[in-house]
């Protein structure tokens, strides 16, 4: 390869790595570019002549720029994103569900109706009876721990004892 011939490789090359940050954005492709940019430019003018040294200064370059600028570049020109949780307990919090089999505090023996499956359910206190609307409140492995929308029956070790103040 002539030095001519190497010398439009990096001009071209570079102003082509350039574009391609348009459709692949991350900024490595502009400091490619802006490197081979620039040693295509020092080339044309004859300041570099040697080819292995041109290849190496592009290397030097390009790595030099990436390491030196990039952090600048995504701490003030930061890409559109968003936050969503992942976590499809923290999603069902809150939820109203509608209680299909009687559910306790004692065991896992209750059900509820949601996102269209029965699942295991327990209250946090009482009994809420089928029908009722209940509130999600946590998950104990496969088993939905609620909180009655309405009128709860107290646990029968409540009724047993009376309040003393």
């Amino acid at each position: 390869m002539d030095i001519e011939t190497l010398t439009w490789v990096f001009l071209i090359g570079g102003i082509l790595l350039m574009l391609l940050e348009f459709l692949i954005p991350s900024g490595l492709a502009l400091f490619l570019g802006f490197s081979g940019l620039t040693i295509g430019i020092l080339r044309f003018f004859g300041i570099l002549t040697d080819p292995t040294l041109s290849v190496t200064a592009w290397l030097l370059l390009s790595v030099g720029l990436t390491i030196a600028i990039r952090p600048f570049i995504k701490k003030y020109l930061k890409a559109e994103s968003f936050f969503k949780y992942a976590d499809e307990d923290y999603e069902a919090m809150d939820q109203i569900v509608e209680v299909t089999k009687p559910i306790n505090d004692k065991d896992n023996s209750g059900r509820i109706l949601f996102d269209g499956t029965s699942w295991q359910a327990r209250s946090l206190e009482g009994t809420i009876k089928k029908g009722q609307k209940a509130r999600i409140r946590y998950r104990e492995n496969t088993t939905w721990i609620v909180e009655s929308m309405g009128v709860i029956d107290p646990p029968k070790d409540q009724l047993k004892q009376p309040n003393r103040n």
